[in-house]
């Protein structure tokens, strides 16, 4: 008999998000499951962790009757879920959201010293144990959070675990820790489902492949029978191709000079010049400064040391906040949709037009005409999957989020755009849809700095690609110098050389 059994298992809300789905998890095996965003995925799988209720259907658990009236009630019986949306606790350390319910006391008092060696233990598992267990969790950066929220999934006992897009913010070293970690799972009896649209992922760790569309159960087959082609025909139902390759062409004027851009240790004296119509790549792992060079430039965050020059001008530009870069042509599509990114309880229409209200409003009045027809030429550009633009962003899958998020910097039309994964959580005919809008923006003049964690996407669209190691910017390489083994050497070389014994 399986781990797990779901019959006909349907979600409605407005209308149907997933009619009539069947499914079964054999212990120690991985599920993959994936499809476009808005398939249905993730709904299924909330079902299954406790988050949501069926509208129809059943769902047995070791042959028992299953049906957990909360996540709380799931996990006592073993069934744990990692949300796309992180569910840590900002303010709280590292620690206590690892042991959080679970916090070894004595007469009532916390042992603070046995749960940060507790905490300590689990992150080794995972690979960072270069993490202080009395961090506060707010303090790191998404990736670490990523693998702090995976962790605290694998505290206890574990007999189904669901993983939602788990690889979207690591790179390929935390990626190795963390598939080393589901092989020790499935050994140990296991049953994993797993979502996500990295499909050379799915073929090198599960052992099946689900497909659902339009919220509906497709095809189910062993991985070791299908090719990612064939699963890509299922998921849209017509053959996507994602192979590209940016020529090698002139670009325009430098758009954005950094000198010596610096902050604490996390950013270190960083220069480099991007042009007009230019994608300019921006790899590193997880904690080398990535993210925080992008919130300097944007003024997020305060700098210690540097300048910044805009359009080849001497003077250096001032930009003092958020604000201040938006009004100079500086966009920012953030890593964290949820907490940064929207305003998830608006419309569509509202998020979308939020950089540029100006652009549909009149003497300070909204012009309903204007802006619906903007937006529904946006939604339509970029393909975001809704009942109207009024819906809420809240209600959209993440991959549609995000759309909306880019739709936004689309609509300011800003020079100078700066992207921190910008296609995290998007499948692959969404992505291939974000690449044509990034090429179109690199035709009409526009300077772009991608943040991405997978090297392959940015050796596919960039024109340059910026490493950094460490904090500091380490080499710059132009498209037909590089290798995927010379972009990982230059990432990890920053960390090699502190930690080279001292001759």
């Amino acid at each position: 008999m399986p781990l797990f059994h779901g019959e006909s298992l349907g979600k409605t809300y407005i209308t149907p998000v997933l009619s009539h789905v069947s499914l079964e998890l054999n212990e120690g095996e991985v599920l993959a499951l994936t499809g476009e965003n808005g398939a249905g995925k993730s709904t299924l799988t909330k079902l299954i962790a406790g988050l949501v209720h069926p509208t129809e259907g059943r769902m047995h658990l070791h042959e028992r009757p299953y049906a957990p009236a909360s996540r709380h009630e799931a996990e006592k019986l073993g069934v744990r879920m990692v949300l796309q949306e992180l569910g840590l606790i900002p303010t709280l350390t590292v620690a206590e959201n690892l042991m959080l319910g679970r916090m070894p006391s004595r007469l009532g008092f916390i042992r603070r010293s046995e749960m940060n060696r507790r905490a300590t233990e689990q992150m080794a598992v995972i690979g960072l144990e270069g993490i202080d267990p009395r961090t506060p969790v707010g303090k790191l950066g998404v990736g670490h959070q990523q693998m702090v929220e995976i962790a605290r999934n694998l505290v206890g006992d574990c007999r189904l675990l669901i993983l939602d897009e788990p690889t979207a913010m690591l790179t390929s070293r935390e990626i190795d820790h963390l598939f080393t970690q589901i092989l020790a799972l499935k050994r140990a009896g296991v049953g994993i489902i797993y979502i996500s649209h990295r499909l050379d992922e799915l073929q090198q760790i599960a052992d099946r492949v689900m497909v659902l569309r339009d919220g509906r159960h497709i095809d189910t087959k062993p991985m070791a029978d299908v090719v990612q082609n064939d699963i890509v025909r299922l998921m849209v139902g017509h053959d996507v191709s994602e192979e590209r390759k940016r020529p090698i062409h002139e670009t325009g004027p430098v758009a954005l000079e950094v000198r010596g851009l610096g902050r604490g240790k996390v950013v270190r004296d960083v220069s480099f010049t991007m042009h007009a119509g230019e994608i300019l790549g921006l790899a590193g792992l997880v904690g080398a400064g990535r993210t925080e060079l992008l919130r300097l430039i944007y003024g997020a965050d305060a700098k210690d040391t540097g300048e910044i020059h805009l359009e080849g001008s001497e003077t250096p530009a001032r930009i003092a906040s958020p604000m201040a870069a938006v009004r100079k042509g500086i966009g920012l599509v953030t890593e964290d949709r949820k907490s940064q990114g929207l305003l998830l309880p608006l419309a569509i229409r509202i998020n979308a037009t939020l950089a540029n209200i100006k652009a549909v409003s009149r003497q300070g009045w909204l012009r309903p005409a204007v802006e619906r027809g903007q937006v529904g030429k946006l939604n339509e550009a970029l393909g975001v999957k809704s009942h109207s633009i009024d819906q809420p962003a809240a209600e959209l899958s993440g991959g549609n989020q995000q759309k909306v998020v880019f739709a936004r910097w689309l609509h300011r039309d800003c020079k100078v755009l700066l992207l921190d994964e910008p296609t995290r959580g998007v499948d692959i005919g969404a992505r291939a849809d974000i690449y044509d809008q990034l090429e179109k923006l690199a035709d009409a003049g526009k300077a772009m700095l991608m943040v991405s964690s997978d090297l392959r996407e940015l050796m596919q669209v960039c024109d340059r690609i910026a490493v950094m190691s460490a904090g500091r910017l380490v080499r710059i390489f132009k498209r037909g110098e590089w290798t995927q083994q010379a972009l990982l050497e230059a990432a990890f070389s920053g960390y090699l050389a502190t930690q080279a014994p001292a001759q």
